[in-house]
């Protein structure tokens, strides 16, 4: 049987998860610095040590409800080819070592605007984590009409 490692984290409550490989690093709340005529997905951009990384709230592009007034956003940041991005997550949550047989693809009764960057989805004995597909994620094209 082959095995996954999956970074996990909450987003309004649910569990999403990414591939462990692309997880640069995790993080606590950075300051942003917003950037004038930028999709409403990208909420600023922060300094990594030198590096200006892009940040984006994954609230906004899953259709979640914005944060509470007080609430501050943890970062998952990943690698990519151009560079390192960050998504603004709720909660950090663990690596889950996951068989692959488990994956399934998007459940039908999942809906709604941020269906898109869903690639699937991997029952645990505690709930549903649903997987980001990455690349559609970091795809600077407007969203798809469903």
């Amino acid at each position: 049987m082959s095995r996954h490692k999956i970074s996990t984290f909450r987003i309004d409550g649910d569990l999403f998860g990414v591939d462990a490989m692309l997880v640069q690093e995790v993080g606590r709340h950075a300051e942003l610095t917003a950037v004038p005529l930028a999709p409403p997905a990208v909420a600023g951009v922060m300094n990594l040590r030198g590096e200006v990384v892009t940040a984006l709230d994954l609230r906004r592009m899953l259709g979640r409800p914005e944060r509470h007034g007080t609430d501050k956003p943890m970062n998952v940041v990943l690698r990519n080819e151009g560079g390192s991005i960050s998504l603004l997550v709720d909660a950090i949550e663990s690596v889950e070592d996951i068989e692959d047989e488990t994956f399934e693809p998007i459940p039908d009764t999942v809906i709604g605007v941020g269906r898109e960057y869903l690639s699937g989805a991997y029952k645990l004995p505690d709930g549903l984590l649903l997987t980001l597909d990455v690349p559609r994620l970091l795809d600077p094209r407007p969203a798809r009409s469903a």
